[in-house]
């Protein structure tokens, strides 16, 4: 008995015995499918999103190799390749992965998609990239370049309308999502949230709302904006070529500062010859952060070319401590104006003219910023060119021909004529109404005399010297009249002349008048002689 269920017990263990090769295989795949699964989610890597927008393949190229530290060449070089970077046609494509400060954990990934022109025919290929999932995890990188800094703000005024017009295009919850976004981005204010922008830290005070400040946050695009300048080192060529002063460098300045914090966006000047912090902040700002050494974003407002403005941190107030001056109310409302989108027009960022419907940009211009900017920076090159042209002319001006300019004449000459004689026949006459040449005789016998007074005022009275004594002649002139009149009675008629046919006083008279022609060169006695 005991035997039987010894045999009993063994049975199913033998029965197992036999079932178990023909499940083996199955059990075996599901067991390494389940390990491999935990330790790929476990090793999975977080995701970023970079969108650059702007530039060209040479300076994205540029804007990617900055980006990249040297850890991080040094690891696909010793690891695997470089990444393919395709950035020729349309909408380019490359990867980066974010390293940590030893440069053995990989924090992150970066899917970069590049995108040159703001060309509204590109806007269906931007719409895929901003999804529900990935809109917290996005960046807009706007490039623009220290070789062409008066396009700067048409440039950007361009890239923000087609924002504006992919994210109108997008679906309610994308759009409810990228308001949540923007919502905690402003919570960041101040170091109010966890984004560090070297003011000491996360605040105490993170669930208290402050209050935004004048022209901070006025338009939203529902994702975080940088703005990246480019071979700031090209300033001192500005200088040196085109006479540029530290009033141009501080105006360009505090209007990109003034027009970024209406979109909450920070802005960095970079040059490849000079150590910059646009990886730092450019990780710090898709929320990457070394578990190793963390790295505070410090604001630069004194080195020209490595300006640094980070998010959340710049205020009306430290913009006019730049440079006073400055209308920063007049740019911050002239701006909502430049970016509102007009459907027919042309986006050109060349600063040519629109080619359909410009009347409206045009009018919009006049009321914008983009227009004062314009006028405060213009372009060297064109009034380079301007002064070329007119050297290469040389200063003679044009004139008409001998023929051309005398038939002109002939035929004014020609009305004046007749009307002239019109007048005439209308019976004005010449009482009424004086000819040309009579205006003329008078006009110039009235300039004579006035031309005499004005000499005669300069030279001062003429003075001649008889006997050891100054004599005005016009005064003894004067006074030799006076005493004529005063010896000849009213109604008389004056005294016979003398044999010689003058008298006493015109003889005086005479000599004197004489020499106040000669200047009294003359002594009274030569002259009696």
């Amino acid at each position: 008995m005991a035997v039987h269920q010894q045999y009993a017990v063994q049975t199913p263990s033998t029965k197992a015995k036999h079932v178990r090769p023909q499940s083996n295989g199955q059990f075996e795949d599901e067991m390494w499918s389940s390990m491999l699964d935990s330790v790929a989610s476990g090793k999975r890597l977080p995701e970023k999103y970079i969108l650059v927008m702007g530039g060209t393949p040479d300076t994205q190229k540029e804007f990617l190799e900055t980006l990249a530290s040297d850890a991080v060449k040094r690891s696909h070089d010793r690891h695997h390749r470089r990444p393919q970077l395709a950035n020729e046609f349309a909408l380019g494509y490359t990867y980066q992965d974010i390293l940590d400060a030893d440069h053995e954990d990989t924090l992150a990934r970066l899917s970069i998609y590049l995108l040159a022109e703001p060309s509204r025919s590109f806007a269906s290929l931007i719409k895929p990239l901003l999804e529900k999932s990935s809109i917290a995890d996005t960046l807009v990188v706007v490039l623009l370049d220290w070789e062409e800094p008066w396009l700067w703000v048409r440039q950007l005024r361009e890239h923000i309308r087609l924002l504006r017009e992919v994210a109108v295009s997008l679906d309610d919850d994308t759009k409810e999502v990228m308001e949540e976004v923007m919502q905690e981005w402003q919570q960041r204010r101040r170091g109010g949230g966890a984004y560090d922008t070297g003011s000491g830290g996360v605040s105490t005070e993170g669930h208290v709302a402050i209050p935004l400040g004048s022209g901070e946050w006025d338009e939203e695009l529902g994702l975080p904006l940088c703005v990246v300048c480019q071979n700031s080192d090209k300033i001192e060529d500005l200088e040196r070529e085109h006479g540029w002063r530290e009033e141009e460098f501080d105006f360009i300045l505090q209007f990109m500062r003034t027009i970024l914090m209406k979109h909450g966006a920070s802005l960095v000047y970079t040059s490849p010859s000079i150590p910059n912090s646009l990886p730092s902040l450019i990780h710090s700002t898709l929320g990457v952060q070394s578990l190793l050494k963390r790295q505070p974003i410090k604001h630069n407002v004194v080195d020209r070319e490595k300006v640094l403005i980070p998010p959340n941190w710049d205020s009306w107030g430290k913009i006019r401590v730049l440079r006073e001056g400055f209308d920063v109310e007049a740019v911050s409302k002239g701006w909502s104006i430049d970016i509102e989108s007009s459907k027919h027009s042309s986006l050109d960022t060349n600063g040519k003219e629109p080619t359909q419907a410009g009347n409206v940009d045009k009018n919009k211009e006049q009321h914008g910023s983009l227009s004062a900017y314009e006028e405060s920076v213009p372009d060297p090159k064109k009034i380079t060119a301007f002064a070329e042209s007119v050297s290469k002319r040389g200063l003679d001006l044009e004139v008409l021909s001998n023929q051309d300019f005398l038939a002109s004449q002939a035929e004014l000459m020609e009305r004046l004529k007749a009307k002239e004689e019109q007048q005439q026949e209308e019976g004005k006459g010449s009482k009424e109404t004086p000819t040309r040449s009579s205006f003329i005789s008078q006009h110039d016998e009235s300039g004579v005399v006035e031309a005499r007074g004005r000499v005669n005022e300069h030279i001062g009275p003429v003075q001649f010297n008889m006997g050891g004594i100054q004599v005005d002649a016009e005064d003894m002139l004067k006074r030799l009249k006076d005493r004529d009149r005063d010896r000849t009675p009213e109604g008389a008629t004056p005294a016979a002349d003398t044999p010689d046919g003058k008298s006493q006083n015109e003889a005086l008279a005479n000599f004197f008048a004489g020499l106040m022609k000669r200047g009294g060169s003359h002594s009274p006695r030569a002259h009696a002689t």
